[in-house]
């Protein structure tokens, strides 16, 4: 017998929420199969088994969040049976139907009922089921793209769109609604949950200062376009901030350091953090290596990660070790705003929309460019703010001078 396992996938993980089971009990798996997935902080992953045999004895189901190294279900071998008792802290009675203690390889598991609807008789993710009602999709016209043809979120939020677009009929008119005051509780998910307590503690445990400085660049944009111009890879306006971020945490390795209570551990390297908004809140991939990368080459692991993250497809490795991190709210047309400091990262910069003003050039005459206002967080501990005002006007030294960024 071998127990499935809660595993530690990422460096400050503690516990573990499961989306849902992609194997059913009394399944047979194979070494590596992945039999369901699991919610961390940061994002959701792949559960994979760690054994063969018959999948038995689910310990957990959909939505229960349990510790690392907690046995969750176990995969049981020819001739092998499931300890008295086990699978009583089951929190679905389904799961009791479904592989009753006793189950040994080869015996058939009891199927549980199942229900008449049409969306339940398809082969699909809680979740996918949940945003399938949300929009009103009918799962039958849905083509499934995980493990055995089964239904998972992107395959839904794939048809909102169309949804959207091309209605199948004309909706009824909806009935007035009477007015009520009643309160809506939200219950938080892993995600958010788990993103309250680290913004929280970062906040209450990390002396935050801010320094905010304007950039022009209208450089950056000409270079942009010209990029798109002669069909070369799209280099975008965070491409050449995370490219200036990365130059000046080089050139002041001061800043590119974590606080450990009784000394500073500067970095060697840069491992850029960047904030992507996903459906259920805010993850951080990280760039690792980024001082090694060109600006074409920084440009496409951006991307990578960025799509990576929409799709929960981040492994462990990508979202830990960032030694600095960079929050761009510049396609929300954002003014300005002040960002949360990603621990143990001792600083974050936060960019807001680039808009035309007018200013005043070097002969006092008035010119229209493109400005952008961004703001760092700093960790004083680490950073004094003579250091920070430093750091922030060589970020800003480079995206005014992006040819220098192209090497």
């Amino acid at each position: 017998m071998v127990e499935v396992i809660m595993p530690k996938m990422g460096d400050g993980m503690e516990e573990g929420t499961l989306v849902e089971w992609l194997k059913s009990e009394g399944e047979k798996v194979k070494t590596g199969e992945v039999i369901g997935t699991i919610q961390t902080d940061k994002a959701t992953l792949e559960l994979e088994a760690p054994g063969s045999g018959i999948l038995a004895g689910f310990l957990i189901q959909a939505g229960d969040t349990v510790p690392v190294g907690q046995p969750i279900a176990t995969i049981l071998k020819a001739g092998e049976e499931l300890p008295k008792g086990y699978g009583s802290g089951s929190t679905s009675d389904a799961a009791a139907v479904d592989a009753p203690a006793g189950l040994v390889l080869g015996e058939a598991p009891v199927a549980a009922p199942k229900s008449t609807g049409d969306d339940d008789r398809v082969k699909a993710s809680p979740l996918a089921k949940k945003i399938a009602r949300e929009h009103g999709i009918n799962l039958t016209s849905v083509v499934g793209s995980g493990p055995g043809g089964r239904i998972v979120e992107r395959d839904v939020q794939a048809m909102v769109g169309k949804a959207v677009e091309a209605p199948a009929t004309a909706p009824a008119p909806a009935p007035v609604a009477a007015k009520t005051t009643e309160q809506k509780v939200v219950k938080l998910n892993s995600l958010r949950r788990i993103t309250a307590q680290r913004t929280t503690q970062s906040k209450q445990q990390v002396p935050h200062f801010y320094v905010t400085v304007e950039c022009d660049v209208d450089s950056i944009l000409n270079l942009k376009d010209l990029f798109g111009a002669e069909g070369s890879t799209r280099i975008s306006v965070n491409d050449f901030v995370l490219r200036a971020c990365v130059m000046a945490l080089k050139q002041m390795p001061e800043v590119n350091a974590v606080f450990n209570g009784d000394s500073i551990a500067q970095s060697g390297g840069v491992n850029i953090g960047m904030a992507v908004a996903v459906m259920d809140g805010l993850t951080v991939p990280v760039i690792r290596d980024a001082h090694t990368m060109t600006l074409r080459q920084l440009s496409t692991k951006a991307r990578e990660l960025a799509q990576k993250a929409k799709d929960n497809k981040l492994t462990p490795d990508e979202l830990s070790g960032s030694t600095f991190s960079v929050s761009n709210m510049g396609m929300l047309n954002i003014d300005n705003f002040i960002a949360i400091i990603n621990q143990p990262n001792s600083a974050i910069l936060a960019v807001s929309t680039a808009k035309k003003k007018v200013v005043v050039g070097e002969d006092d005459e008035f010119e229209v460019r493109w400005m952008m206002n961004a703001t760092f967080s700093f960790d004083h501990r680490v950073v004094d703010g003579a250091v920070g005002a430093r750091f922030a006007n060589i970020v800003r030294e480079y995206l005014q001078n992006p040819t220098r960024l192209l090497s």
